[in-house]
Order: C-alpha cells, then sequence, then structure tokens
C-alpha cells in the first residue's frame, strides 16, 4: 500500500495575515482597473472572505457558488473574450482563493497567484499610481515568502518581533535586482508592437468612435480624465477658437451618423489656409483607436499620420500608449470650394421614412427663400435655424431615450439636449432644405495648467458641431449648441475648472501638480518607444542605435549588473554574522604584522601559533578565540547571551597584536 504523502504544516496566525495582506495588495491595483461595479464588488468580497475565513476554511459548497456568481457578474460586466474580461477573472479567483488559504503549501500558492494580479495591471495601465501599487505589493509578496520559508525551517523570530523587522533583506533583494531592471527598461531593443495576441480591450477605452448615436456621448461628457495635452509653440489660439477635429460623418440611417471608410491614399480636399496658423505638439493617451485629434483645420502632419479627404487625421496603428504628434493648422479661407457631385449627394441623402416634420420645415424653408449662385439663401437659412435654436432651445443632459423620429421629437416637441441632438438635427434640417452639411465630432476647448505651460483636455469637453458646404467658402464650421449654450462650449463655466468642488478652489493646485507630473511620466516612461530608444545614446556620439549595437549595449552592462549582483550576495552570505565581522577585522590586523590565519586553519590553532609570535597579545588572543569558538559553535540559549555577545564583539575590536 502506498504511503501517503504529509500534509503541509499550517500557517502561524501571523504568517497567515501577512499573506492575506500582501495577496490583497497584489489585488488591489488591478481592481482600480476594472470597471467600477466589478472593482468594488471584487474587492467587498474579499473582504468579507477573509473575514469569514479567519479560522477556518469556508466550505466547499459555498466557495462553488461564489465561484459561479463571479464568473456570471465578469460575463454580464464584460461580455466576450479580451484583455479586460480575463483580468477580470483573475481578480474573481485572487478574491476566493484566500478562503482556502491554511497551510504553508496554500500560502506559498496563493503568493505565486497573486503576483499575476499586478503583472496583469500593465496590460490595462501604466501609470504611476499602478507602479507604486505593484511595487509595494511585491515587496509584501517577498515578505511574505521569507516568513513561510523561516516557518518551514522552524526559525523563531526574538520575542517582541514583528513581520515588518525583516524589510531591510526585502529591500535589499530589491536593490540588487533594480539594475538589471533598469538596464532592461532602457537597453533591451523594443518591439514596434505589443508581443500579446488577445483581441483589444472588450471594455474599452474612453475616446471619440467612428459612429454617434443621441445618447452616446454622455459617458465622455461624464467623464474628467485627460483625453489629451497639447503645447503650443509660439502663438496660442483663443479657448474659443480650440475645435480639436475628430471623425467626420457623413452617412445617417435614421439614428446613428457614421464616418466614410476613407482609403489612406485618398488625399485631403484642397485648403486654402489663411494667414492665422498654430504650431503645436498633440499627447493623446491610449484609446485602442487610430483616431487623432487636430486643430481644425490640420495643414500638416507627422510623418507615418494621414489626413483623409475630410481632414481627420489618423495614426498608422491604433493607439495602445501614450503618444505624441507634432501638428500645424490653420484658420482656412476655404475648404473644398469645389464639392463634387458623388460627395454632395452624400451630403444631402437622407434616409426615406424618418422625421417627415423636419424634412418638410426644411423644404419649406428652401422655397421661402429661393436660390441664388453666392449662397446668400443658404447663408440666410442656416441664420434662420441658428436664431430659432437660440431663443426656443435649451441645453440639458437629462434627455429621455430616442426614438424613431428623433429629430422630429427634438426640435418640435422636446427643444431640450446637448451636443449630439443639436448638431444631428442641424445637419438633417439643412440637408432637408438642400444644403450639403456633415457632422463633426472632437473636443472643444482646454484647460490651461499654469505648471508647465499646457493645455489639458478633458473627455468631457466631447463636442459634436456641424459643417456645411457654401459656394465659393467651401465647408463652413457652424456650431448650434454655442448658440444657445456657449458656456457649455467655449468654457466659461467657473465650477468646470479641473480639480475644483463647487465654489472651493483649494484642491486646483493640487490638479494642476498632479497632472504635471502625470505628463512628465508619460514623457519619460509611457513614451519612451522604440525610436526614442534608437537615438538614446545621441548625446555620446553614438547616433541611431541599431539592433545589434542595443543588444551588444545591453549585453554588457547587464553583465555588470548581474556581476555586482553575485559580488553583494557572496559579500551579504560572508559578512551577515556581525561576530564573523568581527573576527575578520581581528583577523586582518595580524595580516598586516605577518601572522595572519590560512584558511584551513582552526581559530584555536592560529591564536596559539600568533600568540608565540607576538608573546605580549598572546594570552587575550587565546581567550577570544575560545569565546568566539563558544559563542560561534556552542549551543547557546542561557540568560545574559546576548550580553556576552556584545562584550566579546567590544573586546574583539579593541584587540591590537
Amino acid at each position: 500500500m502506498a504511503e501517503a504523502k504529509p500534509r503541509s504544516p499550517l500557517m502561524e496566525m501571523r504568517s497567515r495575515r501577512l499573506v492575506l495582506l500582501a495577496s490583497e495588495a497584489c489585488l488591489l491595483p488591478l481592481l482600480l482597473q476594472l470597471p467600477r461595479s466589478l472593482g468594488i464588488g471584487f474587492g467587498l468580497s474579499a473582504l468579507a472572505i477573509m473575514l469569514l475565513s479567519r479560522h477556518q476554511p469556508i466550505p466547499s459548497l459555498l466557495r462553488i457558488v461564489l465561484g459561479i456568481g463571479a464568473i456570471v457578474a465578469v460575463a454580464a460586466v464584460a461580455p466576450g473574450i479580451g484583455r479586460d474580461t480575463a483580468c477580470a477573472v483573475l481578480a474573481a479567483m485572487l478574491a476566493l482563493k484566500p478562503a482556502e488559504t491554511f497551510s504553508l503549501r496554500d500560502g506559498r500558492s496563493l503568493i505565486g497567484f497573486a503576483l499575476f494580479a499586478p503583472f496583469a495591471t500593465f496590460l490595462l495601465d501604466q501609470g504611476p499610481l499602478s507602479l507604486v501599487l505593484a511595487l509595494t505589493a511585491a515587496a509584501l509578496a517577498l515578505l511574505a515568502l521569507q516568513q513561510l520559508a523561516r516557518d518551514q525551517a522552524g526559525v523563531q523570530p526574538p520575542a517582541g518581533a514583528h513581520w515588518w523587522s525583516s524589510s531591510t533583506g526585502v529591500l535589499r533583494l530589491i536593490a540588487l535586482g533594480l539594475p538589471l531592471a533598469l538596464a532592461a527598461f532602457w537597453l533591451f531593443p523594443r518591439l514596434p508592437s505589443p508581443m500579446w495576441g488577445l483581441p483589444d480591450r472588450v471594455v474599452a477605452r474612453p475616446g471619440l468612435s467612428d459612429s454617434m448615436t443621441p445618447g452616446g456621448f454622455l459617458d465622455l461628457l461624464n467623464d474628467d480624465s485627460p483625453a489629451a495635452r497639447v503645447q503650443f509653440f509660439g502663438a496660442t489660439p483663443r479657448p474659443e477658437q480650440m475645435y480639436w477635429r475628430g471623425p467626420v460623418l457623413w452617412d445617417f440611417d435614421g439614428s446613428t451618423w457614421h464616418r466614410i471608410p476613407w482609403r489612406q491614399h485618398v488625399p485631403p480636399a484642397e485648403l486654402r489656409a489663411g494667414p492665422i496658423q498654430w504650431d503645436y505638439q498633440v499627447e493623446l493617451e491610449a484609446t485602442d483607436r487610430d483616431q487623432l485629434i487636430a486643430l481644425d483645420v490640420p495643414t500638416h502632419v507627422p510623418d507615418g499620420a494621414s489626413i483623409s479627404r475630410d481632414f481627420s487625421v489618423y495614426a498608422p496603428n491604433p493607439l495602445n500608449n501614450v503618444s505624441r504628434w507634432r501638428m500645424q493648422s490653420a484658420v482656412p479661407l476655404a475648404v473644398e470650394p469645389d464639392l463634387p457631385d458623388v460627395l454632395r449627394q452624400r451630403a444631402l441623402a437622407l434616409p426615406q421614412g424618418f422625421n417627415p416634420r423636419t424634412v418638410a420645415l426644411g423644404q419649406q424653408w428652401r422655397r421661402e427663400a429661393g436660390q441664388d449662385e453666392q449662397g446668400r439663401s443658404d447663408m440666410a437659412i442656416a441664420t434662420r435655424a441658428l436664431a430659432w435654436i437660440r431663443r426656443d432651445f435649451a441645453y440639458t443632459l437629462n434627455v429621455p431615450l430616442a426614438g424613431r423620429n428623433e429629430i422630429d421629437d427634438f426640435l418640435f416637441d422636446r427643444k431640450q439636449g446637448y451636443c449630439e441632438h443639436f448638431s444631428s438635427s442641424f445637419v438633417v434640417l439643412m440637408r432637408a432644405a438642400g444644403i450639403p452639411a456633415r457632422v463633426v465630432t472632437g473636443y472643444a476647448g482646454a484647460y490651461r495648467n499654469p505648471i508647465g505651460d499646457y493645455w489639458l483636455v478633458l473627455h468631457s469637453r466631447a463636442h459634436a458641431w456641424a459643417e456645411i458646404w457654401l459656394p465659393q467658402r467651401g465647408w463652413v464650421r457652424v456650431d448650434p449648441t454655442a448658440a444657445v449654450a456657449p458656456e457649455h462650449v467655449y468654457d466659461t463655466l467657473a465650477d468646470r475648472q479641473p480639480g475644483r468642488i463647487g465654489s472651493f478652489t483649494g484642491l486646483v493646485p493640487m490638479f494642476n501638480a498632479s497632472d504635471w507630473l502625470r505628463r512628465g511620466w508619460n514623457d519619460f516612461v509611457l513614451g519612451y518607444n522604440a525610436q526614442r530608444q534608437q537615438h538614446l545614446l545621441d548625446p555620446f556620439g553614438m547616433d541611431n542605435l541599431g539592433m545589434r549595437g542595443l543588444i551588444l549595449i545591453f549585453a554588457f552592462i547587464a553583465g555588470l549588473a548581474l556581476a555586482w549582483m553575485a559580488w553583494l550576495i557572496a559579500r551579504g552570505e560572508r559578512e551577515r554574522d556581525p561576530l564573523l565581522r568581527a573576527w575578520r577585522r581581528l583577523g586582518a590586523r595580524y595580516v598586516r604584522i605577518g601572522s595572519g590565519r590560512f584558511t584551513h586553519e582552526p581559530a584555536q590553532a592560529w591564536a596559539e601559533r600568533a600568540g608565540a609570535d607576538v608573546p605580549k597579545a598572546g594570552q587575550s588572543l587565546r581567550s577570544l578565540s575560545l569565546r568566539f569558538s563558544n559563542a560561534r559553535y556552542a549551543q547557546s540559549g542561557t540568560t545574559g547571551a546576548s550580553e556576552d555577545l556584545r562584550s566579546l564583539l567590544q573586546d574583539m575590536d579593541t584587540h591590537r597584536p
């Protein structure tokens, strides 16, 4: 009969508390990146499970029920397969794992499993907070593993000692690996794209979309996280001139607007730029899309980016990390003054059977205004619509769900809404009146951070406006939202200042400083890509390093770092015991007079030989060697042993040959 394997010993209560603390520290940064409902739910579940399993494991049936419930919650919030789903499942399992963690083997298993959580966090966010929390979690995990190793060896801590008394050893381990980590970050050749092949995020990052449905902007308008940071070189436009152009939407199916999938080789339309021009750099947060934003209207973009015919700007690849784009824009005199027939028809198209009252009103206004070749009648119709909106409409985010004839409901019944409703209704009305029109989405306005002198564009500044085509002038921007609520477009509302809470402005300087630090983090860490790595050593005359050069330099520095680590470890192993350090210092004094100890020579034998060479110190040396042997190798546990050791160390340091 096979002999049963011995069960792993149970953890001491203090060790279990440390293991649970380390696992929760690993879980925390991941919870902060999950959807809010999942993050709060799994965090509270982890705390409840730790309280319920303080003395004994939770029953298996209850653990199964909790596991199924966690999977159902993940499927409800983040359906499909992707990074978000995988990270949410990892968080759920880690929250449940403490329910069965009581033995030393369970503790090691939990710590090893928990370390995947901070690694997974970096798939979702690479901000400084995530890094600090991940490093803290890793340090606590090392501390917990160290404590479990002591429990396994049966080493009892001194009376009154706490688990954090071992933190010096953990910090030393971190310091050993730090040079190699820095060398890998700066010099290991970077790939232009991620190595993993998982699909894009199931829960999309905030940002502009290729389509617009009334109500779809609500999440953006309530999101005060940064979308972009802009640095101007030279002249700076006024905030009311800051229209940041994103996707241009042409096609309308009755409820949703869509952009034309322009091919990359389609050149932009004719642009007659005015004398007012801007030179600036846009630092975009990751969106997982290829859409860029540019000050309306862009005239020049960096290599790799492309401008579509309607002057939307696109990156060559989805923006998975913070990126920087140097651009130029100008106030236009005319944009596409000659509109091709195929685009004219597309800019006049309306779906059949939708919004009959709006279509009838537009046709009526056209009959009343007549036609002229100079576009004066078209401008008169647009001016009439703006006057109507300014007189009878109101701005609000509290709107009901859209119906089949949403444009009719907005213009004739509700007369309340926000930028999506105003721009969409205005364009439909213009098309019904025979005026080519389209919807432009992007951002309006920006907040100037006095620390660093740059402009911050928040997601809450997402905006949609209209463009109409007029003879000789081409596409002209018309913002119907600004006609009824300019304060929501041009940032004249004081309470929209970032960091402000009502009338309290005490947190605004703190917000400015924190965002400036985040910008520096983006520049120093997240913005360090393969292109910047190639020019890392330009100041030292090593221009444009290739892959082979980077590998050679990395190998050299990594070798030095590994050698330094090995030397520190060996030195630490030799001199960790204060008694050995004092003994070696004593021996070094005799080396200087030619009576040093041989490597194979026992302590007392050496004392007899060296004492014969130096008779005046011989008796004292023989006494010290005997006391050293007893303190080093004899069993000690008597009262006053620590006092005897201190006395021995003092006598050894004061002894001279």
